[in-house]
């Protein structure tokens, strides 16, 4: 049935990335052509998104690959350090569109603002398509619903270009053009902004946004048998994938309970913070408790192949 839903959302996804292709290839094409900036702007925004609908169909494809000796977590990572290249080329394409706009401020440049809207038009279309595509499956898988909210974005930025080309067709006010790319331009760069804060945030290996540690220390702590707990680390392999690890305490009397106690844990962090890959280590409780919060020392590999901690 998995097999099944991971098909059509594949197949959707595969829709999805080909509608917004066309809307690229349009739009740069386009925008040399009518000598528009806002239409190559718009494109540079379309190729933001593009590659946000790439990396949801990796992310369902990466899911289905086994993991390996060399690789225990599987490629999932990969998704990571393809968003942060992606964030950081296209954070570099907002500030040349920005340049650009910065030099046509001076001396606006006439547009042939009929195509240019008809060009608007078609990218429209096709991300509306698009966004079509993938509704069904936005509300309950979170990776699909970004892609689909860039999507709707993009859309939102085509109708910005096209009433501009409408304005300029009718006045000859060719500023606009440029007003309208400095402001997709600055759109690009918060959203590529975002996109490299959040790829970092992973691969730092940084606490889950919207996980606070104190409240998933509490509710482990409130799971009856449960004495206390330390060494809590809550981490992202990539971003639908938090896994957690942590020491609990078991109580005196719940030594013999501990597979269910570790069963009512693993369903209460499901349900409450959506961690899916956990690693409990019981102890009893007269063992010696360290703090929630192991620090970590760096450490260095002698001859043999030992490590030592430096204090």
């Amino acid at each position: 049935m998995t097999e099944g839903i991971d098909a059509r959302l594949t197949g959707k996804l595969k829709i999805a990335i080909a509608l917004t292709a066309v809307t690229l290839v349009a739009e740069v094409v386009g925008g040399l052509w009518t000598n528009s900036l806002a239409l190559l702007s718009d494109a540079a925004h379309v190729f933001l998104d593009m590659f946000a609908l790439v990396l949801s169909l990796s992310a369902v494809r990466l899911a289905g690959r086994p993991t390996t000796a060399k690789h225990t977590f599987g490629f999932h990572r990969s998704e990571v350090f393809a968003s942060f290249i992606n964030g950081l080329t296209v954070f570099l394409m907002g500030l040349g569109i920005l340049y650009g706009a910065w030099g046509r401020f001076a001396e606006p440049e006439p547009i042939k603002s009929l195509a240019m809207l008809l060009i608007a038009v078609i990218g429209l279309v096709m991300n509306l398509l698009a966004a079509k595509t993938l509704h069904s499956h936005s509300h309950d898988d979170l990776n699909v619903k970004s892609a689909f909210l860039h999507v709707v974005g993009d859309a939102a930025a085509s109708v910005g270009v096209i009433i501009g080309g409408i304005i300029m067709y009718y006045t000859g006010w060719f500023l606009l053009d440029t007003l309208i790319s400095a402001g997709i331009g600055l759109l690009i760069l918060a959203g590529a902004g975002r996109v490299l804060r959040e790829s970092v945030h992973i691969l730092m290996e940084g606490t889950p946004r919207g996980i606070d540690t104190a409240e998933v220390a509490k509710a482990i702590r409130s799971i009856e048998g449960v004495m206390d707990i330390h060494h809590l680390n809550i981490w992202s392999v990539c971003s639908h994938i938090t896994a957690l690890s942590v020491h609990v305490e078991v109580e005196a009397g719940h030594e013999g309970e501990r597979s269910e106690l570790l069963h009512r844990i693993e369903h209460e962090l499901e349900q409450m913070f959506h961690i899916n890959h956990t690693t409990i280590q019981m102890e009893c409780n007269h063992c010696n408790a360290g703090p929630l919060i192991k620090p970590l020392l760096h450490t260095e590999r002698n001859e043999q192949g030992c490590s030592h901690n430096h204090s």
